[in-house]
């Protein structure tokens, strides 16, 4: 009888044992933590550079199938629904509609004087220049 008694009293964990793990638990979060939170910021750069090439190839046939690129005015939603000047329109060009970079925010695009476009994200600050995060992301 004695016996069972002395387990009763050692089979659970003092309060410094748990303080031990709370401490190691603790020192690995923070250690492992930033790390992790460094690959959200480059795949969300990712997510916006498979974006932009799905968006130039729909572009693209959309100039095949017209002529021309979708005018600065027309931006992106010509891609979607058929602009007034678009006879030959032969859309919608994107499976669902067009997409908001990774950080909620429209993509840039603009059709150059030169008859090129360009098209691109202003990164997580939404302001040009940057670096890691804020880095600008596209065809320029």
């Amino acid at each position: 009888m004695k016996v069972a008694k002395q387990m009763k009293k050692n089979s659970g964990f003092t309060l410094i044992e748990l303080l031990v793990v709370l401490v190691l638990i603790s020192l690995l979060a923070g250690l492992v933590g930033p790390s992790l939170f460094n690959k959200v910021g480059s795949s969300k750069s990712k997510v916006a550079e498979a974006q932009i090439e799905l968006l130039t190839s729909a572009i693209n046939t959309y100039r095949l199938d017209n002529g021309d690129f979708p005018t600065t005015q027309q931006g992106l939603q010509a891609l979607m629904t058929e602009p007034q000047d678009a006879p030959s329109w032969d859309g919608p060009y994107l499976s669902k509609d067009v997409p908001l970079d990774p950080w909620d925010k429209p993509y840039v695009y603009e059709l150059k004087d030169n008859g090129q476009f360009a098209l691109y994200t202003l990164g997580k600050d939404g302001q040009k220049g940057g670096e890691d995060e804020n880095q600008d992301i596209g065809k320029f």
